[in-house]
């Protein structure tokens, strides 16, 4: 008998856009997994042989990548980060569409960076490093999780590079966004040994290629 299937699902905002995609594909969770005091991490499906567990977004990428979760949705800049060889992302989902750029202040603080190196705040530590590479620039890169908007006004680091929707939250912040480095989507991912190797898998993505039809025809 064949073990189940294991979906990753991203927590947060992704989430709700990906549920009604993932139903229209024949993915639904059972009930629990929309009880808010359940803490279960992983969920049966109805009438499919798919588990749903619910994980960080980064850790989307790093159970499909190695296997142990066979397919999964995450946005770009998560797979662009990690650019993993065991990763293959064969549908843009049409969904959580954001930029990931980068800002610094309005008014520049003083000291914290040189014309030959900038200290830059991100949780995309890769991501960073090869763009202001590929502009010729050394960057020291601060992993930062979160509140990125903090560390310039700090002095913890002269630049950020984070997700960008309306650009709100930087200008509320005294910052500007001053590039783009990625446009960035919700995808589905898969694991390529799974994808040759299990039928299911392959006509799950079918069934989400057939899902994201009607909205981009719309």
């Amino acid at each position: 008998m064949l073990k189940p299937l294991t979906f990753a699902v991203p927590k947060g905002r992704i989430l709700d856009e990906a549920l009604p995609v993932m139903a229209r594909a024949g993915v639904v969770p059972d009930a629990e997994f929309h009880d808010k005091k359940s803490r279960a991490l992983s969920f049966g499906c109805t009438d499919s042989d798919t588990r749903v567990i619910r994980v960080r977004a980064f850790d989307v990428a790093t159970f499909v990548a190695h296997g142990a979760a066979q397919i999964g949705i995450v946005g770009s800049d998560v797979v662009e980060e990690f650019a993993y060889a065991d990763l293959y992302a064969p549908v843009d989902l049409q969904f959580g569409r954001c930029r990931l750029s980068v800002a610094e202040p309005v008014i520049p603080a003083e000291d914290v960076d040189s014309a030959s190196h900038l200290r830059v705040a991100s949780k995309y530590p890769n991501l960073t490093r090869r763009h202001f590479e590929s502009l010729g620039i050394q960057a020291e890169v601060v992993k930062l999780n979160g509140a990125m908007e903090l560390a310039p006004g700090l002095g913890l680091a002269g630049r950020i590079v984070d997700l960008v929707e309306t650009g709100r939250t930087l200008k509320d912040n005294g910052l500007a966004e001053t590039s783009v480095i990625l446009q960035v989507s919700a995808r589905l991912i898969v694991n390529r040994a799974a994808l040759k190797t299990d039928d299911r898998v392959a006509a799950l993505v079918e069934s989400f290629r057939a899902a994201v039809a009607p909205a981009q025809a719309a």
